[in-house]
């Protein structure tokens, strides 16, 4: 008779809410796979009571199944069914080949994936440059992918921490006084960094990780003086930031670090559009070794399909004022 034990399993790093599923479903069907052993579960620790054989294999199935949770940020019937019903063997074996242009998985067995071939080059640069600059239109996917990117990192603890941090400047609108605390006023800015991660990391896991600091959204100006080591860090609507502020964005780069900076152009909502830093620090650093450039364009545009036309014929209307006034200026010179 094998001997009987009882293991205490510590669950780090998963939420045991889900985990364990709505009414601890997950729990309860853990119980049916595994007859043999008695669990107890009690927050971040779960008791095996057992034969050492049917503990042990437990035990290894338990880590495989948080495993999957930590690197893909999702549990479902199916994956507790697959981790506990799959012989010791199969859970040794090499994982089967994934989809090269997933990026994360996100929330419910959302695959957050490289959909364009810029946004593929950007994934590509990202593994062998520690500052990328990403910039193209609206809709172009290029932040979504940027923080996708910083997401995975964090899952598979490459850094500690997410930073991201954007200009609060109005987009041709004054919005005037803003009630609330400091995090209120800023949140409007920032919002479309909260929609992105929202998509790929569980509400309460998102707010925990707020309040812990592991993931970081704050305005540009907070960052001044800062050393940014261990850190993902992401600086959306560049554009909008003038040269003294882009450098002094850059100069933060700490140990450990990686940097995107995403942005567009076209957008730029300074009083003045020459103060935009954005091209002139780009042009800057075309050529520094370990710094890499993706320009996305009206082919990378994943929004509505009209957006791609919207894009086209604002251009098609630029181009036609540019023309206009070349030609006026050649006038009033002749």
């Amino acid at each position: 008779m094998s001997e009987e034990i009882v293991k205490e399993i510590l669950v780090e790093g998963v939420d045991a809410r889900e985990l364990y599923g709505a009414q601890d479903a997950y729990l309860e069907q853990m119980r049916e796979l595994c007859p043999k052993v008695k669990i107890v579960a009690r927050g971040d620790k779960i008791k095996a009571l057992g034969a050492k054989s049917d503990v042990m294999a437990f035990e290894r199935r338990m880590n495989a199944l948080v495993e999957y949770y930590i690197k893909y940020g999702h549990i479902s019937s199916e994956v507790v069914s697959q981790a506990f019903s799959s012989s010791i063997e199969e859970l040794s074996a090499e994982p089967p080949a994934v989809d090269k242009d997933v990026i994360v998985y996100g929330n419910n067995g959302n695959i957050i994936r490289a959909r364009t071939v810029n946004q593929q080059r950007l994934v590509k640069l990202a593994e062998k440059n520690d500052l990328l600059f990403a910039v193209g239109p609206a809709g172009s996917g290029k932040t979504y992918t940027a923080i996708a990117l910083a997401v995975r990192a964090l899952k598979e603890k490459e850094i500690r921490r997410i930073i991201l941090t954007r200009p609060a400047v109005e987009a041709g609108e004054k919005l005037g006084f803003l009630p609330g605390d400091m995090k209120e006023k800023l949140d409007p800015y920032l919002q479309p960094l909260y929609d992105a991660l929202n998509d790929m990391i569980p509400p309460a896991k998102l707010q925990k990780y707020i309040e812990e600091g592991t993931v970081q959204i704050a305005p540009l100006a907070y960052m001044r003086g800062r050393t940014l080591d261990n850190a993902f860090v992401i600086l959306d609507e560049a554009q909008n930031t003038t040269l003294s502020q882009i450098k002094m964005f850059l100069t933060r780069m700490g140990r450990n670090a990686k940097f995107i900076v995403t942005g567009d152009v076209t957008q730029i909502d300074l009083p003045r559009r020459s103060d935009s830093g954005l091209t002139k620090a780009m042009d800057t650093l075309k050529n520094v070794e370990g710094i890499g450039i993706v320009e996305f364009d009206k082919r990378d545009i994943v929004r509505h399909r009209l957006v791609k036309y919207i894009v086209e014929a604002f251009e098609r209307r630029e181009e036609l004022e540019n023309g206009l006034r070349k030609s006026t200026k050649n006038d009033d010179n002749n």
